[in-house]
């Protein structure tokens, strides 16, 4: 048999330059279409991841947000802890005040205490670098309630600072307060001149006070101390500013009492008297119209009114028929 021939390979035609660069375009087109392709796909990726990541912060917590969260719970929580704590301590606080006012300084015999300024809350001007604060509506209130709690305990600490050395003494104290009457009262003559802060001078035609009380007896009536006391002045003679003869008592704890017009001095300064001695007579020395007795009371350099501080013991109908009788009386003196 005759072996067949493998059939001839037919000459390959060469590429032309127009054909390669027809086929570089294509492949430049498809690496382009496809990293198009991958960016597109890559951008849907980031918007699909985003807006589930936004989906779940408004619907879920991250650990860190729920951390946060429960932190400013636990912060308001506290806060308002510390109001209610605050709140009773400042009701505690009052109630001291309210004993203190009411209940010790009436068995001191001790008058309110009073400072000025001392209750006025802070200016808002304090609180301005709060202000920002997104808690500022739970921390503004906080701050004022804890400034005036710390004043209200400031204000008793003073008070309580007056009132111990009292405490200490009291026995002392009771013995010198001016407690009684300076003349027997049986002895009163001619009605009672009324302590009058506003009193018109009947003879300087102005308002001019009466600081003390006028009790009318006769000459040489006789004077008592009225508390425990050592002389701290006396004037045996001469017009004194028109007190005439007088004697200044002071029995410590800050009252003192004057007692003047009189015709007969028989302490002089630097003596000690105690209560119910005999420091003179009724006269009519000075700027005086009859004889009587000019008694003040004074308290930390100011006069109050004596008759708060005579008889403790006196009854309500008695206070009542002995405040009718003491009318500004001017037949006693003009000082």
């Amino acid at each position: 048999m005759k072996s067949q021939k493998a059939p001839a390979k037919e000459p390959q035609q060469p590429i032309s330059p127009l054909e390669n660069a027809s086929q570089g375009v294509e492949r430049g087109i498809t690496l382009r279409l496809r990293a198009y392709r991958l960016i597109r796909k890559l951008l849907i990726g980031f918007i699909v991841v985003a807006v589930i990541n936004v989906l779940f912060s408004n619907f879920f917590l991250t650990p860190k947000m729920y951390k946060i969260n429960r932190d400013n719970r636990e912060l308001m929580l506290k806060y308002r802890i510390l109001q209610d704590r605050i709140r009773t301590a400042q009701r505690r606080t009052d109630e001291i005040r309210h004993r203190d006012n009411h209940v010790y300084r009436t068995l001191f015999s001790a008058d309110t205490l009073a400072i000025a300024g001392i209750r006025q809350p802070y200016p808002d001007e304090k609180y301005a670098p709060m202000a920002d604060d997104p808690f500022a509506r739970l921390m503004i209130p906080t701050w004022k309630q804890l400034d005036q709690l710390a004043r209200s305990i400031y204000e008793e600490s003073l008070s309580f600072d007056e009132l111990t050395p009292l405490s200490k003494s009291k026995e002392q104290m009771a013995s010198s307060i001016p407690a009684i009457w300076p003349i027997d009262r049986t002895k009163l003559r001619n009605g009672i001149g009324a302590y009058n802060p506003r009193r018109f001078h009947p003879i300087l035609k102005r308002i001019m006070p009466h600081k003390g009380v006028d009790l009318g007896a006769q000459r040489g009536t006789p004077i008592y101390a009225t508390g425990d006391a050592v002389v701290e002045m006396t004037n045996r003679g001469g017009f004194n500013g028109g007190y005439g003869r007088q004697v200044l008592l002071n029995h410590g704890f800050g009252y003192k009492t004057r007692y003047a017009h009189m015709h007969e001095v028989f302490v002089k300064q630097g003596d000690t008297v105690r209560r119910g001695d005999i420091i003179g007579t009724v006269g009519n020395t000075g700027r005086s119209t009859s004889s009587h007795l000019h008694y003040e009371v004074l308290y930390k350099g100011h006069t109050v009114n004596p008759v708060n501080y005579f008889n403790s013991k006196i009854t309500e109908e008695e206070y009542e028929r002995l405040m009718e009788a003491m009318q500004d009386n001017t037949q006693f003196e003009s000082l």
